[in-house]
């Protein structure tokens, strides 16, 4: 019923994508446990969840990337995957699949980049490994 990808845009020195705002911890909206670690994480850590095909296998887990939008930019630590291949079911809190263009951000993220709270929820961004 949903479209789902295995892969994401090529990534280069700035890859476009969208953030999206997403909780991190027990009982949030992200469901359960981060991937890389097993790990709850606190709203107010700046950590991301990516899309499967930038997501990588686990690559990038715990590593940080550059997030640049609204006019900042802010250091984030990828904690797990935002999955373009499966959703719908408990794991992924009854959500459908993500885009394969997603930065799935805390709300650390989305105050770093100075957004009004009123407008959280999706911003055109550009990302790169930092």
């Amino acid at each position: 019923m949903y479209t789902t990808y295995t892969c994401s845009p090529p990534i280069s020195g700035n890859t476009k994508a969208f953030l999206t705002l997403n909780s991190f911890e027990s009982g949030g909206d992200g469901g359960g446990p981060s991937e890389c670690d097993n790990q709850y994480h606190s709203d107010d850590k700046p950590v991301v969840a990516l899309s499967t095909g930038w997501f990588n296998h686990e690559s990038r887990c715990l590593k940080n990337i550059t997030i640049s939008g609204n006019g900042r930019s802010v250091v984030a630590m990828v904690v797990d995957e935002c999955d373009s291949t499966m959703g719908c079911d408990k794991d992924h809190d009854y959500q459908p699949p993500c885009p394969n263009n997603i930065v799935d951000a805390s709300q650390a993220v989305w105050k770093a980049l100075g957004v009004p709270h009123s407008d959280w929820g999706g911003l055109d961004i550009v990302w790169s490994d930092a």
